[in-house]
Parts: structure tokens; C-alpha cells; sequence
């Protein structure tokens, strides 16, 4: 199957990126280099093209029930405007899907799940929607999605675009308004116009533009011609987000990885009424996973990678989810699922890469300080 193309393919050509296949898409992987681009985002700003990602909109007198039933975050009688990071969950407790869930008002939300799992989320939300009064929609081919990122996002969101968001606090979003204050449409079917939000997953301060490809083919060509965003791939999106401890879908979580075994219990509300996955995820935790996702520091420069097994006494006791050389912290770190027995702050275990056996610690799965603006 041929692989689809963002609104602004033809840019990143232009500007002669590395393109390759991800999540079915054609992508930029890098400009110039991960490195740069990453050192970009963690001192300055950095736009990244992430128009790949899946948007649904869930309306109608049961559209909070049902958001409620299918979502691990708790919606409830939230204020308009308030975005919720979580899971979805089969009634296993095995992860469907990681999503941010945005409550535009009252029985009216904006979901924004993984570009690799939109066909198989989508199928599953249909199928929970049975006995639900709703207008469910997938608008997943009609939005384009900017991240910008970085300690100088605000500035350059403000005086580059004209748009305001020094208001916006951390996970709040509003209607996309030009300079001039009128409402920026979205596309048909879609929440109220377009969308900004302070989210982002690089660990730094930052806005998602979600709007119609012309705004931000439009948008894009702003940032890159004023030279104060980088334009950054997939490449360094990974390094970021790794390095703050967040998750990808498919490395720390899974279907077969729960968020109990992730370390995301905090974002199950098992005080609320019912979610799918509840039992099961309250039992896990409750008992304690068999195997948990951790931190793990080398002692050596090697490059741990995904799929590399963890050793405790030159036993396998697990499994590497994502590895890299540190570029904030210059430390050969990773993240690994392993045997609960084994995830212990402290505990000295080894990774096998090739035919060499490296040492390492266990530590905290966050190498590198988050710094967003509460």
C-alpha cells in the first residue's frame, strides 16, 4: 500500500528533509540533524509537522458518558477548554490507545489519538459507541497539525503567527483566532473552528495548531521564513520525548503493556464510576504488575536499542522499549520492561547489544527535567 502524504509534503522536500515511511505516512525524519534539531527544542523553538495524527470528535447527550466509558482520565464537569491526557483500555487492561482528550463544552470533545492506530482506534470506538446517543466522527483526513515547541514557543507563537496564547495555561486550549480576533474555521464537521493548545510531548514548553491544511501550509511558511523555528523531524520528536520519560505507543505501551505496568496509574481515575479496563487495571495494581516499564543507565557509551534483552545475573529478565545516547544529559540511558522483581531503584542489571554484555542501574525513567510552563 502506498504510503499518504501531510498537508506539507512538499515542503519538507523542499527544505530537503529525510523522508521515510512511519504510521503509513511519508515523514521528515530530520533536516539537517537529530541533534541540532533536538538542541533547538530543549534552548530555542522547533515546529514539527505532525498533521499525521488522528482527530475525532465525539458529540451529542451522551458524548461525556460515553468519553467516560471508554477513557481512563476523568472528564467529569470539567471547565470548557481543559485537555486530559490518558488511555484507553481493553477490558483486560491491555492499552488500546494513549490520547489527549479535549472538552470543548459541555457534551462536545476533540480526541487526538496515534496516527499508526486510527483504523484499529477507530473501529474499536464505533464499537463501544452501541447504546450511546452520539455523533461520532473521524476527521482524521481533513485537519493538519503544527507542534511548536521550545522555551521561545510563546514569542514566536505570538509575534510570528499573531496569535495569542500567553493566556493559555498547561493543557488548556481555545479557538484559533486571527490578529484580528475572528474565529479561524476548521474543517467541516469539526469542534468550533480551529484549535490551540498548550500540549506537546518533547518535555518543553510548547502549542499544537490543529486548523485546515491552507492555514497551516500558511502557518509553517511563517515559522520557517521568520528563522526563529527550526523545522524538526520525527528523529528528534523521539530523543525529546524519550528523554522526559514520555511513552510511545507500541514501545511502553501496548496491548500487552498496561499503564499500571507503564507507570501511568496516575492518570486512571479508579474513583470514578466505570471505564473499560477499570477491574482489571485496580487488580494489577492493587497485586502489582509482573513486569514493569523502567529506567535503566549504562555505564558505558554503547547504545542500548529496542528489543535488546536486559540481564540480571546473566539471566534475561527482560526486554529494552526505547534506547538512545542521552543529547541533554550525554548518558547512554534507556527505557526496558522487566521482570517486577528486578525494578527496583538501584538494582544493577546489564544490556546485551550484539555480542557485548553492558552494565547498568536502574534509575528514575525521567533522564532529563521537564520544563513546561504551569
Amino acid at each position: 500500500m502506498e504510503n499518504k502524504r501531510t498537508c506539507l509534503y512538499d515542503k519538507h522536500v523542499a527544505l530537503g528533509a529525510l523522508m521515510s515511511p512511519f504510521a503509513g505516512y511519508e515523514m521528515p525524519i530530520q533536516y539537517t540533524n537529530i541533534t541540532d534539531e533536538h538542541v533547538a527544542v530543549r534552548t530555542a523553538c522547533g515546529v514539527f509537522d505532525v498533521s499525521h495524527m488522528g482527530e475525532v470528535s465525539v458529540k451529542g447527550p451522551d458524548a461525556e458518558r460515553y468519553v467516560q466509558h471508554i477513557f481512563t482520565n476523568d472528564v467529569k464537569g470539567a471547565p470548557d477548554g481543559q485537555v486530559f491526557y490518558g488511555m484507553m483500555c481493553y477490558e483486560n487492561g491491555g492499552t488500546v490507545d494513549d490520547l489527549l482528550v479535549y472538552r470543548m463544552k459541555e457534551n462536545d470533545f476533540f480526541l487526538v489519538i496515534n496516527a499508526a492506530n486510527i483504523d484499529k482506534d477507530w473501529a474499536w470506538m464505533l464499537d463501544q459507541a452501541k447504546g450511546f446517543d452520539i455523533d461520532l466522527q473521524n476527521l482524521s483526513e481533513h485537519y493538519g497539525q503544527l507542534a511548536v515547541q521550545g522555551p521561545e514557543a510563546e514569542k514566536v507563537v505570538e509575534e510570528v503567527l499573531g496569535l495569542e496564547c500567553k493566556e493559555l495555561k498547561f493543557y488548556t486550549a481555545a479557538p484559533l483566532s486571527s490578529p484580528e480576533g475572528e474565529t479561524i474555521e476548521a474543517p467541516s464537521g469539526a469542534v468550533g473552528g480551529a484549535l490551540i493548545s498548550r500540549t506537546g510531548y518533547t518535555g518543553e514548553d510548547g502549542f499544537e495548531i490543529y486548523a485546515t491544511p491552507d492555514v497551516i501550509n500558511e502557518y509553517w511558511d511563517k515559522l520557517i521564513q521568520s528563522g526563529r523555528c527550526k523545522p524538526c523531524g520525527l528523529g528528534c520528536r523521539d530523543t525529546l520525548r524519550f528523554e522526559v520519560g514520555l511513552p510511545l505507543y507500541g514501545d511502553e505501551l501496548s496491548q500487552d503493556i498496561t499503564p499500571v505496568m507503564a507507570g501511568l496509574s496516575m492518570f486512571c481515575k479508579f474513583d470514578k464510576d466505570e471505564f473499560i479496563g477499570k477491574e482489571a487495571l485496580q487488580q494489577q495494581k492493587a497485586e502489582g504488575p509482573k513486569q514493569r516499564v523502567i529506567g535503566i543507565e549504562l555505564a558505558d557509551k554503547a547504545i542500548p536499542r529496542h528489543g535488546y534483552d536486559v540481564l540480571f545475573e546473566g539471566q534475561k529478565v527482560g526486554e529494552v522499549t526505547t534506547g538512545y545516547h542521552s543529547i541533554s544529559s550525554d548518558k547512554s540511558v534507556c527505557m526496558a520492561l522487566v521482570d517486577a522483581a528486578h525494578a527496583k531503584l538501584g538494582t544493577e542489571l546489564s544490556v546485551q547489544i550484539r555480542k557485548k554484555t553492558f552494565p547498568g542501574v536502574v534509575v528514575k525513567k525521567r533522564f532529563y527535567d521537564k520544563h513546561y510552563k504551569k
